[in-house]
């Protein structure tokens, strides 16, 4: 599947607000985040599209919206203006916005006194941060709509469930959860800066053990992501390593390497054969100086694999492995392809980008062509994570891609190559 990486970073904005303790409080007199009716749990189900999660929230009176939920992020971000031209919201200032990616600073303005509900969830005189421009284009990357971006004020203030398996949340009072050794095991985790490390994370290389502080970020598609600016930079790229557009931060793309680790131990179990991101400086390390010291990150496609219950309030976090998801191998594009999605609901995909030498390049594909038919499967009846597990399974198999280039009609066929 491709991966997506999502690192985002907000300097000089604090606008988190603090769960209403309150049982009795009316809903509507109530700030911040709670789970209306003064319940103590909610359900909401999501979709993972890209290995990303993606909730319905709606804002005041607008209508069903998607947000990535990220465990990181420390406001409510809306990514997509045109989402709320036509609705009323209450702008205060402009603010910049500086994270990762080798572009420059964004420019945003803040809304305040918002509502925002997602399913059983509620937040009451909410402030938002809404991009002036929708430079991200989550949409066409993930192959859905996307709107927005949140995820501590939520994870700061409840216990949260993420079930890969039946695509659901379950959002609790923290008061209310108490852990059992059946729900999985315990790991502590640290909250600096609306981030949750952990020290439960060990990579193999030979030999060689090295205990690594990452960040768990839900927001990051990618299995392991390692800064080699900071204290890792004593790991050298493995041997087999492929020049590769990571992801996208808040300022742009994210360029790097991908390369394949022999083993981590994540707690008590081992992973083997892991594809890890290494990104370049620019991009990554130099734009996080000022965060705590950390060696990388821990993306969905490791964290997907378990029954993950994120507990901040207590700081820790308890993991239950799925065991038909633990046998999966991890595996990058077959196909030298890179996708976007266009059109209406996003189902219209283009070739963005060929990598030279690969099996689409010796196919004659080239950038630009709309993919029309994917092994005389409509694309439209595919989302693009479908099209990426086609590309990226049985090194060897044959793929037909029928194309429109310029007017005209071209099949294209090619054998998958495994490129890392």
């Amino acid at each position: 599947m491709k991966t997506l990486v999502l690192v985002i970073g907000l300097i000089g904005i604090c606008l988190v607000a603090r769960g209403d303790d309150e049982r009795r409080t009316p809903d509507k007199d109530r700030y911040g985040f709670f789970i209306a009716g003064n319940r103590t749990w909610t359900r909401i189900p999501f979709q993972l599209h890209s290995n990303l999660i993606i909730v319905p929230v709606k804002i005041n009176d607008s209508d069903t919206l998607n947000f990535i939920l990220d465990t990181g992020v420390s406001n409510t971000i809306i990514t997509d203006p045109s989402a709320f031209r036509k609705k009323s919201m209450v702008l205060t200032r402009k603010v910049k916005l500086n994270g990762a990616g080798e572009g420059n600073n964004l420019t945003a303005s803040i809304a305040i006194n918002n509502t925002l509900t997602m399913g059983g969830l509620r937040a009451a005189h909410h402030n938002v941060v809404i991009l002036d421009e929708d430079v991200l284009k989550l949409s066409e990357y993930v192959g859905t709509p996307v709107h927005g971006i949140f995820g501590y004020e939520i994870f700061a203030n409840f216990v949260v469930n993420v079930d890969f398996q039946r695509r659901e949340l379950m959002i609790m009072r923290a008061g209310k959860y108490r852990y059992r050794k059946g729900k999985g095991d315990r790991y502590p985790i640290t909250i600096q800066d609306t981030k949750a490390y952990t020290d439960a994370l060990s990579v193999f290389d030979g030999e060689k053990v090295m205990p690594l502080r990452v960040v768990l970020d839900t927001g990051a598609g990618h299995a392991l992501l390692l800064d080699r600016s900071r204290s890792t930079a004593a790991m050298p790229l493995p041997e087999k390593s492929i020049r590769a557009q990571l992801g996208r931060g808040l300022n742009g793309v994210i360029n790097g390497c991908l390369g394949r680790i022999q083993k981590i131990r994540f707690g008590r179990y081992e992973l083997d054969n892991i594809l890890a991101s290494f990104p370049d400086s620019m991009a990554y390390g130099m734009k996080l100086v000022n965060m705590p010291e950390r060696q990388g990150n821990v993306g969905c496609e490791i964290l997907r694999r378990f029954n993950v219950t994120f507990n901040y309030p207590d700081q820790y976090i308890v993991m239950k492995p799925i065991k038909r998801l633990m046998r999966e191998s991890f595996e990058h594009d077959m196909s030298g392809m890179e996708l976007r999605a266009r059109g209406s609901g996003f189902r219209n995909y283009y070739v963005d980008k060929i990598v030279e030498g690969s099996p689409a390049d010796m196919a004659g594909l080239v950038e630009g062509d709309e993919v029309l038919f994917v092994n005389n499967n409509s694309a439209n009846d595919l989302t693009i994570s479908d099209i990426y597990k086609l590309l990226q399974k049985g090194e060897g198999k044959e793929i037909s891609l029928l194309v429109r280039r310029k007017g005209q009609i071209v099949l294209a066929t090619f054998a998958l190559k495994r490129l890392i």
